[in-house]
């Protein structure tokens, strides 16, 4: 069993005003019936008010605390701005207690601070990128995530994503410099199964030990081969290899080069 370097968090407790519970469902919709499986139990949490958006142009904050986020696998940090309001936002890597971030369209290239990625050099990593102007970040929020600017050219910004995808987005849009905190998260081992228990997760029951009613693989005297001629899920849709995507999704035309298939 393992667990993530914890030596950079400065508070215990989180800022209440930025706080609310989210009613747990353990997978089950208004029926009770089971949605989403393998979901249930786990130790209760509160959810943070995480500002991804960071509208507040040409004001400078301070930071004020690097805490642990239980509904994320990255670090937040509290900041306070200087009109007196506080918000959480994504923590980047090596970003500490009493340094200054700012927002804004022309903001120096510093860790933390967030600017339009017209303005970011090429080669920069940067995080937490909107794909519509003023829609707030949704890539590469994750732990340890971040994309690397390839170019800028005629309104887009070429990004390169992790999954090796080249994709343009608006380069009015804007973004974090930096990484994600908590980068070596992936290196957890969960260890044992009442660890898993603890973050909500159920046990996964392989189709091949089901009966046949419950499972395209079930049934057979001992251990049998699938049966079948392609991979399915447990409600006998073809799964492995099939093409989830959309065909007429609006940001096709922005993917330049598709990431790779794992063989």
């Amino acid at each position: 069993m393992t667990t993530v370097d914890y030596s950079t968090i400065t508070a215990t407790e989180p800022n209440k005003s930025l706080t609310r519970r989210i009613q747990a469902h353990a997978g089950r919709n208004s029926k009770g019936r089971i949605t989403v499986r393998h979901q249930g139990s786990g130790n209760k949490k509160l959810y943070r008010e995480i500002d991804f958006q960071q509208n507040k142009f040409g004001i400078p904050a301070k930071v004020l605390t690097v805490e642990y986020d239980p509904y994320r696998t990255a670090f937040i940090a509290l900041v306070g701005y200087k009109d007196g309001e506080k918000r959480y936002i994504l923590a980047p890597k090596d970003l500490k207690v009493g340094d200054e971030i700012l927002t804004a369209e022309n903001a120096p290239i510093k860790v933390g601070n967030r600017t339009m990625l017209k303005n970011v050099p090429v080669g920069q990593s940067v995080f937490s990128v909107e794909i519509r102007p003023g829609g707030g970040g949704v890539i590469a929020r994750s732990a340890g995530s971040y994309v690397e600017v390839l170019a800028h050219d005629a309104g887009y910004t070429d990004l390169k994503l992790a999954s090796k995808e080249i994709r343009r987005v608006p380069w009015n849009g804007y973004a974090s410099i930096g990484q994600v905190s908590n980068e070596d998260w992936n290196l957890v081992n969960i260890g044992k199964a009442g660890r898993s228990r603890w973050l909500g997760i159920r046990p996964t029951v392989r189709g091949t030990a089901m009966n046949p009613v419950d499972h395209p693989y079930g049934g057979g005297e001992g251990r049998q081969p699938r049966g079948t001629k392609r991979p399915k899920t447990r409600w006998g849709k073809v799964t492995g290899g099939r093409k989830t995507r959309k065909p007429k999704k609006w940001s096709t035309h922005l993917i330049l080069q598709r990431r790779p298939k794992i063989r």
